[in-house]
């Protein structure tokens, strides 16, 4: 049964001259994204949680207290699976003999099997190639390997440093679907480690945004990238991650119907059965405001949303933050608009607009 005690993550103290001060707390399930620019400190923060690195602090998972100021749990009783850049397979061995390498010892010191073999090759799509040598396999297919290797390591916390950075664009996209499936299937939660936000938006619940060695944020992704005076919604790719549920579909003009918290959505192509979740993104370039619903334009998606916040990008432009439907009950979007747009319009926090979605991005 998963646990709804929040993970408890602190950790201080220096590393050489960098100076590591990070406190959050995560979910005690799904995927929380450690994000920031090189040098602020998140692998520091994986391998302090793996035990790996010893700063001052407290580490908690499902209440159980792995590190405080009077104890300290040393790696190797640390329930944890570890996916590196590299994925470290061992040449000389078979794929099922990589992923089996830690299970025996695991096992047979009476850890109870909670993740199968069976399970994991069904998962990460392993069963082609179970006999082969890693050197036969792609670089997307070897860290599929070491994602089940970690797995049926039997852990009750996965860590994974920035697992696709050593990945080509092509063995990248090989890989994130079969991480998708982790993230819907898994009940082991896990701490992704990446410095690229398209990966933490496809994969991620829960966000950490860290600068400097310290968290600057911590909290919802879609709420995080919602906030127009975080970095991330200052990004040029700047955008919101959403669920919304398939509604139904338009056989005679090839649309999905989707509905999210605050309004409906029209996107072309067929994307599951009514009733199932779908991961959605829509971009602040791909939003525009209107003071009216119909204006004869070609955008099928017009929402009515409440401005709740305006952020100055520059001398230019402002992102403005909407909440979807007319009282602003419902999910936020941001849009990217120019100050003289802004100006015309004689816009302001609180007033009701017709954000005009040009394209939605299911992920």
């Amino acid at each position: 049964m998963t646990s709804t005690v929040p993970m408890q993550v602190h950790f201080h103290g220096m590393l050489g001259r960098f100076a590591l001060d990070v406190a959050f707390t995560a979910p005690a399930h799904g995927i929380t994204a450690l994000f920031g620019p090189s040098g602020c400190g998140k692998t520091s923060v994986l391998r302090c949680v793996a035990g790996l690195q010893r700063l001052d602090g407290r580490f908690a998972l499902a209440g159980e207290v792995w590190q405080d100021e009077r104890q300290f749990r040393p790696p190797h009783r640390r329930p944890i699976g570890y996916v590196f850049q590299e994925a470290s397979l061992f040449p000389h061995l078979s794929v099922r003999a990589n992923l089996l390498y830690g299970h025996r010892r695991t096992v047979g010191r009476g850890v109870t099997e909670t993740i199968r073999l069976d399970e994991v090759v069904e998962l990460l799509g392993l069963g082609r190639m179970l006999d082969r040598s890693p050197r036969h396999l792609s670089g997307g297919e070897r860290q599929r390997v070491a994602v089940g290797r970690a797995l049926l390591s039997q852990p009750r916390l996965l860590l994974m440093d920035e697992p696709l950075a050593a990945l080509d664009r092509f063995s990248k996209e090989e890989i994130l679907p079969y991480l998708e499936r982790l993230h819907d299937t898994l009940s082991v939660p896990v701490l992704l480690v990446s410095h690229d936000i398209t990966e933490v938006e496809r994969l991620a619940d829960h966000l950490v945004l860290l600068r400097a060695g310290r968290v600057e944020a911590s909290g919802k992704l879609a709420e995080l990238q919602a906030d127009p005076k975080l970095p991330v919604a200052r990004l040029p790719e700047a955008g919101v991650t959403l669920k919304a549920q398939v509604e139904g579909f338009d056989a005679e003009y090839d649309l999905t119907m989707l509905a999210l918290p605050g309004g409906r959505l029209q996107v072309p192509g067929v994307f599951g059965e009514a009733g199932t979740t779908q991961r959605i993104r829509i971009t602040a370039s791909d939003v525009s405001l209107a003071r009216h619903p119909d204006d004869g334009s070609t955008i099928l998606n017009v929402l009515p949303a409440r401005i709740v916040a305006a952020e100055k990008l520059n001398h230019a432009q402002i992102m403005a933050v909407m909440a979807l439907g007319e009282a602003g009950e419902g999910d936020r979007v941001l849009a990217r608009v120019t100050r003289k747009s802004w100006d015309l319009l004689g816009l302001a926090p609180g007033e009701l607009v017709y954000a005009r979605v040009k394209g939605v991005a299911l992920m």
